[in-house]
């Protein structure tokens, strides 16, 4: 604390309308130290790092970079100053390469003035080769994983040699080895007297990385300081005014008959003889690491990708094979990992969002009755609790927790026999994941049979009720509630055990 910030905020305020996002905010970001910051999702976490990006300008306050009050116009300002940002959401234009996307407007010239491909490249593959990963500079960036995407864009910001990098969230999606490989990369920043601003709602993850934390909520400061001697519960206390334990209200209930029946399901290459049942009443886990297979068995389940051999069972009767419809007509809902590119139409409106699987209900004659869409949406948004201005919003506006419920709301309106989740507290706040896990835990004491796969062990060992490890393609381990551990679900997920 004896050494001068590189970069402050000092008493910074910031409105959007009649909404106070940013109420008199200060914080330093010292050279070589991690800083967290955290909150629930509304805290004003987005805002202010939007204001060091230079995105937003404050409306009272300022920035200061190396004790200087800078005015930035934008986020050019920003970078010119040394601030890179890596937001939550991954931002790649799809049809370009991956060191197209990291040197965006940057690229190295060569003769005539014409863009030296080869050095571009180069210095692509020495920015991955600092992350300890293996990506093709020269591929499209579209199909690339949520995990890969992520690391294209740690890769961008590292390229700018800045002295502040502000990462929103950039673990979301990322294996415990590329979270570990990451903690490197940013140590070795901190160690060459970079100041981290580390957004986590992973509280393990902050304990491990960052020296000091700042906490929001409801757009005001509510403490800062070393987190030396503070305790996860401490910091969930000042975030949401609840205690940790009360993040899995995971209710008992007795398994009923089997309503999902899946039997020796084989992607070639993907996966391999997957079995399991999953009962009405019953939260069944799938684990591992990023890349075990765990999305796209769920894909293949729900009719998205063609499997190559097995068969789905939904209530004894055989799914027919890569056909979403009659998964949904069996009564299977689906909530996808990407949100954003697979759950949502981000540009249309909250209420077309939340009865876009029940379109067929509430249509007559073929057109749709918006009044029927608008109670359905208002019905849902009030059991869910969704945070919201206007209905008819896009839904784009919503932080990431409430479009989640969004996503949620669409398919819970069909009334699912069995719901798939896939990371279904992917990016957001611990506050909002209390009010998900309560969800699927209703739901599951109503005879929902729930299959949910997460690759956060907390959430696996507090909500389900029966885990299935993969690793590499194949099914390893099943524990139950008592036998499920830590220790015996981190082996399996790493093939130390066999089933």
């Amino acid at each position: 604390m004896d050494r001068p910030p590189v970069v402050a905020l000092d008493e910074v305020s910031k409105s959007f309308g009649a909404v106070r996002a940013l109420a008199g905010v200060s914080l330093r970001l010292l050279p070589g130290e991690a800083h967290a910051l955290l909150g629930e999702n509304g805290a004003g976490k987005s805002t202010l790092i939007k204001t060091l990006a230079g995105v937003h300008r404050p409306d009272e306050g300022h920035v200061e970079v190396d004790g200087e009050p800078r005015r930035f116009t934008g986020p050019a300002d920003a970078l010119a100053a040394g601030i890179a940002i890596i937001y939550q959401e991954p931002t790649l234009f799809g049809d370009l390469s991956v060191a197209e996307n990291v040197f965006m407007g940057r690229q190295p010239l060569g003769l005539g003035r014409r863009i030296d491909v080869a050095a571009m490249h180069a210095r692509t593959a020495e920015l991955f080769s600092r992350l300890g990963v293996r990506l093709d500079p020269a591929r499209p960036a579209r199909g690339l994983s949520i995990a890969d995407q992520q690391l294209v864009e740690i890769a961008k910001a590292l390229s700018f040699d800045a002295r502040v990098i502000v990462m929103d969230e950039p673990t979301a999606a990322l294996s415990a080895h590329e979270v570990q490989r990451l903690f490197g990369v940013v140590r070795a920043l901190r160690d060459q007297d970079a100041a981290v601003l580390f957004v986590s709602h992973r509280l393990d993850e902050v304990f491990a990385l960052c020296q000091r934390a700042t906490v929001l909520r409801d757009g005001e400061f509510v403490w800062s300081g070393p987190l030396d001697g503070e305790t996860p519960d401490s910091l969930v206390r000042r975030m949401v005014g609840r205690e940790l334990s009360q993040l899995f209200p995971k209710e008992d209930t007795t398994p009923g008959e089997v309503l999902l029946s899946v039997q020796r399901l084989t992607r070639e290459g993907v996966f391999t003889d997957v079995s399991f049942d999953v009962h009405a009443g019953e939260i069944v886990a799938l684990s591992g690491l990023v890349g075990a297979g765990r999305s796209e068995v769920a894909r293949a389940v729900f009719g998205i990708d063609r499997p190559d051999g097995g068969a789905v069972h939904v209530r004894g009767r055989k799914l027919k094979y890569g056909s979403p419809t009659a998964a949904m007509a069996a009564g299977i809902g689906f909530v996808p990992e990407d949100r954003r590119q697979q759950g949502l139409v981000m540009d249309a409106s909250i209420e077309r969002n939340t009865a876009l699987a029940s379109l067929g209900q509430l249509s007559r004659f073929g057109l749709l009755r918006r009044r029927s869409e608008r109670a359905l949406a208002q019905d849902w948004a009030v059991k869910l609790r969704l945070k919201f201005a206007r209905l008819s919003d896009p839904v784009g506006v919503l932080s990431g927790g409430n479009q989640q419920k969004v996503v949620l709301a669409k398919w819970l309106a069909r009334k699912p026999s069995v719901l798939i989740v896939d990371e279904p507290t992917r990016g957001i706040d611990v506050g909002t994941k209390a009010e998900v896990h309560r969800l699927l835990s209703e739901l599951a004491g109503q005879g929902v049979a729930v299959l949910m796969i997460s690759s956060e062990l907390p959430e696996v060992l507090g909500m389900a009720d029966r885990v299935l490890v993969m690793h590499e393609g194949r099914l390893v381990e099943e524990l139950s509630r008592a036998e499920a551990t830590e220790e015996r679900v981190a082996l399996a997920a790493a093939g130390q055990v066999t089933r």
